[in-house]
């Protein structure tokens, strides 16, 4: 088969497009022909080498969509859909036109998605899920503030959120999503993230001097004190990631006196089983019309796959891209 391979960590010039031997499915596993596949930030990271347990030489890639070409006969033919933290890490990933995966990592993808729309949906709607419902436990009837709504993440929350039932979703980035996108229809109120913004103010005038029960913060770092000072008495702060800086300051004093609560979220914790169970809790919101893909805003062929990279790391288009081998 044919794949996106690198031997040493570095930039998009260290991907190369080769012939590799094709996948087997020994017992317990399953070879899946990838239809599309999504690339990620932290897809980027992992060939940069900043990411942990990432062994050379590999085939990037986490998210996928395909169809099953080899495995038990009930899943022979299935399209299905996928991602994980160890796929494109301590495992080949999606990068390429085959894939092997244990048969327990297979989800059935959405009949309401193609291919390319549903290679975009897991790290992003997975990380949301993991934080925003098994993390934070948020409620129907809460309130919940999104920092990065408008990015991957944030745009999954929001929908996650206003699924669940939440009474109140504010929206927070540097700029509002565009009229029409998945998560503009979501929020209620959007507050812009920037020096001229006192954004804890806003969100507490929006929110009747409350503040948020929750705090999805898919930003982290340069958000954080914002965002721990967005929270309502005992409200949970989710982080997902750290931009800018791993280090923030917090008024610990404050924090006690209010009761606040800080959890971590890492997908790259959900290995591509543990994952597929989370994409099949979220699968019939998406048959329901009450999820929607990111919007692709451009699709590469393998050969064009450090292109495609360069594009996510230079942070040139708004949406997805996506690879179709």
């Amino acid at each position: 088969m044919r794949a996106l391979r690198f031997e040493r960590f570095g930039g998009p010039e260290v991907l190369r497009v080769g012939e590799v031997p094709d996948p087997a499915a020994d017992d317990g596993m399953a070879v899946v022909a990838i239809k599309a596949a999504s690339i990620n930030p932290s897809d980027v990271m992992t060939v940069s080498g900043r990411l942990e347990d990432v062994t050379l030489p590999r085939i990037p890639g986490r998210d996928f969509a395909g169809v099953v070409l080899e495995g038990p006969d009930d899943w022979v033919g299935a399209e299905v859909w996928g991602t994980g933290g160890d796929i494109g890490s301590s495992l080949d990933g999606s990068h390429a036109e085959l894939i092997v995966l244990p048969v327990s990592a297979l989800a059935r993808k959405p009949a309401t998605l193609d291919f390319a729309q549903a290679a975009t949906v897991g790290v992003n709607f997975v990380v949301g899920w993991l934080g925003a419902v098994e993390t934070a436990e948020l409620a129907a009837g809460e309130t919940i503030a999104v920092f990065g709504v408008s990015g991957g993440v944030g745009t999954a929350v929001a929908q996650i959120a206003r699924a669940i039932g939440a009474q109140r979703i504010v929206g927070v980035a540097p700029h509002a999503p565009a009229a029409g996108a998945p998560v503009a229809e979501c929020i209620d109120e959007f507050v812009p993230f920037d020096a001229d913004t006192d954004v804890p103010a806003e969100i507490r005038r929006i929110t009747g001097g409350r503040g948020t029960d929750v705090v999805y913060d898919a930003v982290g770092g340069v958000t954080t004190p914002a965002a721990v000072a967005s929270l309502a008495h005992r409200g949970r702060l989710v982080v997902i990631s750290a931009m800018d800086t791993p280090i923030a300051e917090i008024d610990l004093r404050d924090f006690y006196h209010r009761e606040l609560r800080m959890l971590g979220a890492d997908s790259r914790k959900l290995d591509a089983t543990a994952s597929a169970e989370r994409l099949e809790r979220i699968n019939p919101h998406f048959e329901r019309g009450q999820f929607r893909p990111l919007p692709i805003a451009q699709a590469f062929d393998l050969d064009q796959g450090p292109d495609a990279y360069r594009a996510v790391a230079e942070k040139k288009m708004r949406g997805r891209i996506v690879i179709q081998p």
